[in-house]
């Protein structure tokens, strides 16, 4: 697409995209990294890879058998 433009048509896109991301709002990243690490540390203790899957609810543990490779 850029190969049929001209450098002042190019030139112009960027400039829109600019003015685009210059208004957009802007928040510091300690508050970021605040928002997120409450985020994270309020879903732990449902988190199946730190809390483990009970053995109930795994589909891969029970009676099923197992494989052995020889």
């Amino acid at each position: 697409m850029a190969r049929d433009m001209s450098d002042k048509e190019i030139l112009k896109m960027e400039l829109d995209q600019l003015k685009k991301e210059v208004s957009t709002p802007r928040t510091p990243v300690a508050a970021n990294c605040t928002d997120t690490i409450a985020f994270v540390e309020g879903l732990l203790p449902n988190d199946p890879l730190i809390k483990g899957v009970p053995d109930d609810k795994n589909p891969y543990k029970g009676d099923k058998g197992g494989c052995v490779v020889t």
